[in-house]
């Protein structure tokens, strides 16, 4: 009997772990949206709009691609989304530039 309640307690104990590395790993995959969102709103995108093209934008591309896109600092000066797409289209990513293009497209008629 007290073996399987020590069998129950540790695996009470795994369950709570993998819990929290769920919920912690949950948390990471928000941050890259927030972060994306934030970088189009300092672009001068509407809220609506910049939320909208991040989570397109998170869901297609490689962490590695965002932090491309977010290293070209230059994209937080563009005047218009013209001026955006052609800073983008600067770094000679072709599915980078579909995506923001895309979803820059879906999300303004949506929004």
């Amino acid at each position: 009997m007290a073996l399987r309640i020590a069998r129950l307690d540790r695996m009470s104990r795994a369950g709570a772990v993998l819990s929290g590395l769920a919920i912690l790993s949950l948390a990471g995959c928000a941050t890259p949206e927030a972060r994306t969102r934030a970088a189009l709103e300092r672009t001068g995108l509407s809220r609506p709009v910049s939320a909208c093209m991040a989570g397109r934008m998170v869901d297609r591309l490689s962490l590695a691609q965002l932090q491309r896109l977010g290293r070209l600092g230059k994209l937080q000066q563009a005047g218009s989304f013209d001026e955006f797409l052609r800073r983008t289209k600067a770094l000679g990513d072709p599915e980078i530039l579909g995506v923001v293009s895309s979803s820059g497209l879906i999300c303004a008629v949506r929004n």
